[in-house]
């Protein structure tokens, strides 16, 4: 009944609209005025909505909107017809409560499967009192090794193919962007190969010309539900226990891409060296505790390091290097690909794949 009429901004959003996409979750809830801050417009559109009631029925003040890109960004397309937000919906309304791992909670999450387009009202994570580290701090070890029995949790619920077609019959191996990241991994070759290292660079030639080979390579073995999307901007914290956000990229593959992808890009480079093979240890540890399959250190160190190339492809849009980029992007932007630089220079990750693809 409410995909039908989704708001498409934060100033649409009606007391009369909340009240029925509220029913659900608050039943009895009267909004008596909503106040949207400015939207801020990245991947998609973000705003906090500010409400007042004439009856609460449990409801918090403020609840954070998240939106499509807005009619007439370009972007707006491409996010719609990537499946994000159906697959972020359809995961809180079926699949959070099942996992044993700090998310945000979910008042409406609302899609619209004709066009892709999409609304979710989920906790004020800043209202809650988490928080959100710079990039160039990333987390602490101690931090990151909290997180590796939440992934294993994750991993472990959904690693039974008939169960997981039971409860997530619509996650699916990640699609195969051809023209997205190559487009801009080769204009990064192209206008900004001094900006890159020599690593990162021939990664970067490699997923151009054998892009099927490598996807085979990543996805090949062992495959369950992954968060698919584990960098430092999409975590947090809430009185020291680690927290997810922003599920918009699950997909079924290799477990320890999350666990590498985490490990590259929640740590610094140096924590990670020192710390990595203990906190992978320990993940391997919880997913036994969890009765997942067993998974030897061997073959999830080489899965580290095989994955750890999965950076350059994540890093597809820092290496456009923009010149109207706002100074807090910049330095998220410079903090994320110089965890990519370090990441597949110290693991290897370059021989390894081109092991792997037999080059």
């Amino acid at each position: 009944m409410m995909a039908s009429n989704l708001p498409a901004t934060p100033e649409a959003i009606t007391p009369q609209w909340l009240n029925e996409a509220l029913a659900q979750s608050f039943p009895g809830v009267e909004v008596l005025a909503v106040n949207a801050e400015p939207a801020k417009h990245a991947t998609n559109s973000n705003s906090v909505l500010h409400l007042t009631y004439t009856n609460r029925a449990g409801a918090p003040d403020s609840m954070f909107l998240k939106l499509p890109p807005q009619v007439g960004d370009p972007r707006r397309e491409l996010v719609n017809q990537s499946g994000m937000g159906r697959r972020e919906a359809l995961f809180y309304r079926d699949l959070a409560a099942k996992l044993k791992m700090r998310i945000p909670d979910a008042y409406v999450a609302e899609y619209r499967e004709e066009d892709g387009t999409f609304i979710l009202l989920i906790e004020d994570l800043d209202a809650s009192g988490c928080y959100f580290p710079e990039i160039t701090e990333g987390f602490s070890p101690e931090h990151v090794m909290k997180a590796m029995p939440q992934l294993a949790n994750l991993h472990v619920t959904f690693e039974n193919p008939v169960e997981r077609e039971k409860d997530a019959p619509w996650v699916q191996p990640p699609k195969r962007w051809r023209d997205y990241a190559v487009a801009m991994l080769q204009y990064g070759l192209d206008n900004n190969r001094h900006k890159l290292s020599d690593e990162f660079a021939e990664i970067s030639d490699l997923y151009i010309n054998y892009q099927e080979q490598i996807h085979d390579a990543w996805e090949l073995d062992r495959s369950t539900l992954i968060h698919g999307d584990t960098h430092c901007g999409n975590l947090f914290a809430d009185q020291g226990e680690p927290g997810f956000l922003d599920w918009g990229l699950i997909n079924l593959n290799h477990p320890m891409r999350d666990v590498s992808y985490y490990i590259c890009m929640a740590l610094s480079p140096e924590n990670r060296l020192e710390h990595e093979k203990q906190l992978i240890a320990h993940y391997l540890k919880a997913r036994e505790e969890y009765g997942g399959e067993v998974i030897d250190f061997e073959e999830a160190w080489l899965a580290h390091r095989l994955h750890a190339a999965y950076t350059v492809v994540a890093s597809c849009q820092v290496v456009m290097f923009p010149e109207d980029i706002t100074a807090e992007r910049e330095v998220f932007s410079n903090a994320f690909i110089g965890r990519s630089f370090a990441a597949i220079r110290d693991l290897d990750s370059l021989s390894l794949l081109r092991e792997k693809i037999a080059l």
